[in-house]
């Protein structure tokens, strides 16, 4: 792919001069100083660079705080922003706690796209340069993102997921897009969450199979199955799931490596969040939405999902 078309198809209207793209990537990180370096370099590596790149050390005890001060020293669109150590990691409220430090401390305003990024993911170097080209053949794509691949016995294994959904350690976002959906939740579910009300609004959300992503630490596995599954759950009773979808998903899940632990933490995990009175999402509509389409695939009806 040339430059020239992906440039002329967005002109600025922002910035005089200015015709490529304009995107900023925040990542959250903690302990990840055996597999930041490695995405350090793929983001470095892209033929479009962002214009601001916010690396939040989430308390990191190891060596990955010294390790973004190094490479923001080499680049100026680097910044570092070091954050207290809370003690433990918290799935899905810690990471946003720590996205939104680095949000609200952006410099940049004129910007076009946003990223959330992972610590421990590799990009080819044309990553975003596809994923804008893309955007440019939809207008109203609002979310998108390549599949995750993760190396075991020395073979990649892809991290299977609907097409709809984009992973969110890799997810961009059209700025119209983020600013229709009000930004992120601060709770468990917010990549789900994000998505259907973007989908609730006329949105598109994409992964796209042909963009490949190496995942260098699997999808769990800083948790455990047990414990990733469990947060899996939480955040479906957060993201305001059907009970009677909820049944049947885990009852599928038991059939799903490792055997009943994804479906049994699953379904402990949304009953968890029912008992103890976990907020939900404070959008009715969205809600109202969510179960609609998932009462249609249980019944085998036209939904989002497919």
């Amino acid at each position: 792919m040339t430059s020239t078309p992906l440039n002329a198809s967005f002109p600025s209207t922002r910035v005089p001069g200015l015709t490529q793209p304009r995107y900023v990537v925040i990542t959250p990180v903690r302990d990840e100083e055996e597999y930041l370096e490695r995405t350090l370099h793929s983001v470095v590596e892209q033929t479009i660079r962002p214009v601001e790149w916010i690396i939040v050390n989430d308390g990191s005890r190891d060596g990955t705080g010294r390790l973004i001060d190094q490479w923001a020293s080499r680049h100026a669109w680097i910044r570092a922003l070091h954050q207290p150590d809370r003690g433990r990691r918290v799935p899905g409220t810690g990471v946003m706690e720590a996205f939104y430090a680095g949000y609200e401390s952006l410099l940049s305003s004129e910007w076009d796209f946003i990223v959330k990024l992972d610590g421990d993911v590799g990009l080819p170097p044309d990553y975003f340069a596809e994923c804008f080209e893309r955007f440019r053949r939809d207008s109203m794509l609002g979310m998108c993102g390549g599949l995750m691949y993760r190396i075991e016995n020395g073979r990649e294994e892809l991290e299977r997921h609907p097409l709809l959904h984009v992973r969110g350690p890799i997810k961009l976002y059209r700025r119209s897009c983020w600013e229709a959906i009000g930004g992120l939740i601060k709770a468990p579910g917010w990549d789900t969450v994000d998505e259907l009300q973007a989908n609730r609004l006329g949105w598109r959300t994409r992964t796209f199979p042909e963009l490949k992503v190496i995942h260098y630490r699997p999808t769990g596995a800083a948790q455990g199955a047990w414990r990733d599954s469990v947060k899996r759950g939480t955040a479906e009773y957060v993201s305001g799931y059907h009970p009677a979808f909820m049944f049947a998903k885990c009852a599928q899940r038991l059939f799903t490596r490792p055997y009943l632990v994804v479906g049994l933490g699953q379904a402990y995990g949304y009953l968890r969040g029912l008992v103890a009175g976990i907020p939900r999402v404070e959008d009715p509509a969205l809600i109202a939405y969510v179960r609609r389409q998932q009462i249609r695939r249980l019944l085998g009806r036209e939904n989002i999902w497919k």
